[in-house]
């Protein structure tokens, strides 16, 4: 086929033009997309991602589409010729964007959200055009230094002491690894050197966590090969907080039985129900113990970006380790998870291996080279898009949306606690609420078998109802065995309006289900 056989079907769109045909070195060059041709595209890019923003609405939040249907629609070979920018950016809008599940959308209260904010995805577009790895200081001597700097930002915006030092990573399952890792070393293991595998010096090590922790933390049980059975569930209190006396009492056991306790984590915002558990107490038998413990903040330390919701997290000061993701509810695009720490030292004494061709020579200074602090080498430029939506927003700026999201989810929960059919099944301390349909016909005697089953088929099939209708995706889970239902407030998309039809939804068709007949006892 012709080039200009190529481009002709691309003709209509306004980014056909020249980007509709090849130019000169996709022809028979030997080297990257010229800068007048990278500015055109770019160009083209940018007005295809603000067209996308601007229209996100109107898209279901979740593809109709079955697993399977996708891949037939693109090419099963690479192609052999180059092919125009044009029709990249046409295949975008024809292919990818009616069939992603829509993240930026307003109606996505299901995961915790991930905005990725204006300023943020500027930022990415620096990122990936510096092609920095800062791996070293001397491979990107800004991007090393600006991380410290956007680090000791939010460490401030977070309330948290000078003792606390760290880094970028990913997300939240990396950043706990490497924290657990720590643990390891603390504990006299000597693991980064000598393993524990068949070491009959080193006994079965022990992690704490609450029954509703997130499951990255026995992820990294798993991979630090201490085990998924490493792991000690903490049974919960009503508030599905973690229960201090149970903590301390399973310490005490593994402690007779000969086994080695080497670290507690403690939940701030879990991603169940967003429960807290008692940091200060669990900092205290931390203390006793001679344990590290680590803080999972991932989603809930935002909030201590304003002072006046900081209550909940008194004691995590005291913490050895602690995560927040900005990637979640500090509208920075995936990914970004910052992780702190008092005991920096102990993060490189777990992870820390320089070989020759990484050693640095030329410097008198010391400097910091992060990816001794990590189980990677290789790292991206984070720190340039925290950089920009931190100085976009301002803390102020980030306040007033997080006190927003906060407002919106205590007054659903409260129309939630004023509807006779609906029900909350966990506190809500930050912006997600954990609810379900629960006809009135029901009250007292939601805990028979016959009817929580059937509450449960209920709840699946509202929510399955909910998600049909495109306007809004919601997530579940299981809290005490209940099937519940969870709406996810954080996007900067999102608006109270929002919010006021998530619920009228909800309503709507659970009253449909109630008189199709398919809610089970509730009809009789």
């Amino acid at each position: 086929m012709s080039d200009d056989r190529r481009a002709e079907p691309l003709e209509p769109l306004e980014t056909a033009g020249s980007l509709g045909a090849l130019d000169a070195e996709q022809r028979g060059g030997t080297g990257d997309m010229s800068p007048a041709r990278f500015r055109e595209a770019g160009h083209a890019t940018v007005d295809a991602m603000a067209d996308y923003l601007a229209r996100v609405r109107d898209f279901p939040v979740m593809p109709p589409v079955e697993p399977g249907s996708l891949r037939a629609l693109f090419a099963p070979a690479p192609p052999e010729d180059p092919e125009p920018i044009a029709a990249m950016l046409d295949d975008v809008a024809r292919l990818v964007e009616p069939n992603t599940t829509h993240w930026q959308h307003p109606g996505f209260m299901a995961y915790f959200a991930t905005t990725a904010s204006g300023p943020g995805v500027l930022a990415e577009m620096l990122v990936a055009a510096l092609g920095a790895n800062a791996m070293l200081w001397r491979t990107s001597p800004v991007a090393t230094e600006l991380e410290e700097v956007v680090v000791d930002w939010l460490r401030v915006a977070l309330g948290l002491p000078e003792a606390f030092g760290g880094l970028l990573t990913d997300t939240a399952s990396t950043s706990s690894l490497i924290a657990l890792g720590a643990a390891r070393e603390a504990a006299g293991t000597r693991a980064a050197a000598k393993g524990i595998a068949g070491r009959a010096d080193v006994p079965r090590l022990r992690v704490y966590a609450s029954a509703e922790a997130h499951s990255s933390i026995e992820k990294a049980c798993m991979t630090l090969g201490l085990g998924r059975e490493s792991l000690v569930r903490i049974a919960t209190d009503d508030v599905l907080a973690m229960d201090p006396d149970a903590l301390s009492e399973a310490i005490s056991i593994d402690r007779v039985a000969g086994l080695r306790p080497i670290a507690v984590v403690a939940t701030l915002g879990t991603t169940s129900s967003t429960a807290i558990d008692p940091v200060g107490a669990a900092a205290d038998i931390a203390a006793r113990e001679g344990l590290w413990l680590h803080v999972d903040a991932a989603y809930g330390g935002a909030a201590a970006v304003v002072p006046e919701r900081r209550g909940p997290f008194t004691g995590w000061e005291r913490a050895d380790s602690i995560v927040v993701n900005p990637h979640k509810w500090l509208f920075t695009p995936l990914d970004a998870s910052l992780l702190l720490s008092r005991r920096m030292h102990v993060l490189r004494d777990a992870f820390s291996l320089v070989p020759e061709y990484l050693r640095t020579l030329d410097r008198a200074t010391p400097v910091l080279d992060y990816n001794e602090y990590t189980p990677v080498l290789g790292r991206r430029f984070r720190a340039l898009k925290l950089w920009f939506v931190v100085r976009y927003f301002g803390l102020a700026g980030i306040r007033r949306r997080i006190d927003a999201h906060c407002a919106w989810a205590a007054e659903l929960a409260s129309w939630v606690e004023a509807d006779p059919d609906f029900e909350l099944l966990a506190p809500v301390p930050f912006s997600t609420v954990c609810l379900r349909a629960r006809p009135c016909a029901l009250a007292g005697r939601e805990d028979a078998p016959e009817v929580r089953a059937d509450l449960d088929d209920l709840n699946e099939r509202l929510i399955e109802a909910v998600n049909a209708t495109g306007e809004v995706f919601l997530s579940h889970t299981r809290l005490r065995d209940r099937f519940t239902i969870r709406v996810a407030i954080g996007s900067l998309h999102t608006t109270r309006d929002d919010v006021v039809r998530a619920w009228e939804i909800l309503r709507t068709e659970a009253a449909r289900l109630a008189a199709d007949g398919t809610q089970g006892p509730a009809g009789t």
